[in-house]
């Protein structure tokens, strides 16, 4: 991995932090950010399936009451770069870049904590009239904030070429191969988790067709994408007619 890749790697995870706590202006989404790094590291392929593995990974988990969760973007980030900068594969990529995406956690911990004390000095300022140092403790905010990210991408993307392959040298192929299947198992979590949501029973029969068309007819994605829009359009317009003709018959009924 060359030496401006990581910069700019740990660049767009000092960004997505920041702005993820504030203005939200890009789409934290973990494809969008796989696909991003991807391009830089010249392997948009890798960065899309990364993203989408860590994307279903991520269903049905959210921060609520202030609670800190993994953060899978940064994890993606970190996968991505590892996997294409190191060659060896999603696999290499997901074994570390999901244990730091974990520890996240205590980083976001750790900025929180520090956050709270830089809040009350600049309540202590705000009561002063020093506007200046209060101004100047909100951009202390503003790099910690950032920095609970960078920080572990920088050493994760910097110490994790050499890393990755010592570790993977060592590992028994058992193990390696445990990671290769956990990689596949944890995303069908996250859609387990999201069908709860959805009317599967009510709609059983079209998720039969997609995966028939998957699993039998070898069906790109995209592929089976379309097919499901189409259906869905056509099922709008049935129920959409249905309900004109039963409106127009209570019409004729009033009259």
């Amino acid at each position: 991995m060359q030496f401006w890749q990581i910069i700019v790697l740990t660049l767009f995870a000092f960004i997505k932090k920041v702005d993820q706590k504030g203005p939200q202006v890009v789409i934290h989404n973990s494809m969008f950010w796989g696909a991003v790094t991807g391009l830089i590291m010249g392997d948009f392929k890798t960065g899309l399936y990364i993203g989408g593995t860590f994307q279903l990974m991520s269903l049905g988990v959210a921060a609520l009451g202030g609670s800190s969760v993994p953060d899978y973007q940064v994890g993606t980030i970190i996968a991505t770069g590892i996997a294409a900068g190191t060659g060896q594969g999603m696999e290499a990529g997901i074994a570390l870049g999901l244990p730091i995406c974990m520890l996240s956690v205590q980083f976001d911990v750790i900025g929180n904590i520090i956050h709270g004390s830089l809040v009350r000095k600049a309540e202590k300022y705000c009561n002063e009239k020093n506007f200046k140092g209060m101004e100047r403790m909100e951009w202390y905010c503003f790099v910690i904030t950032g920095l609970t990210t960078a920080i572990p991408t920088v050493l994760a993307l910097a110490l994790g070429g050499p890393l990755v392959e010592a570790i993977l040298n060592y590992m028994p192929a058992w193990f390696t191969g445990g990671l290769a299947l956990a990689g596949k198992i944890l995303p069908l979590c996250g859609i387990a988790i999201l069908m709860t949501y959805m009317p599967v029973k009510q709609y059983f029969e079209y998720l039969l067709i997609g995966f028939a068309l998957v699993a039998y007819l070898k069906v790109p994605m995209l592929g089976v994408a379309i097919i499901g829009v189409a259906l869905a359009f056509m099922l709008f317009k049935n129920k959409l007619n249905s309900l004109n003709a039963v409106n127009e018959i209570g019409g004729g009924e009033d009259e």
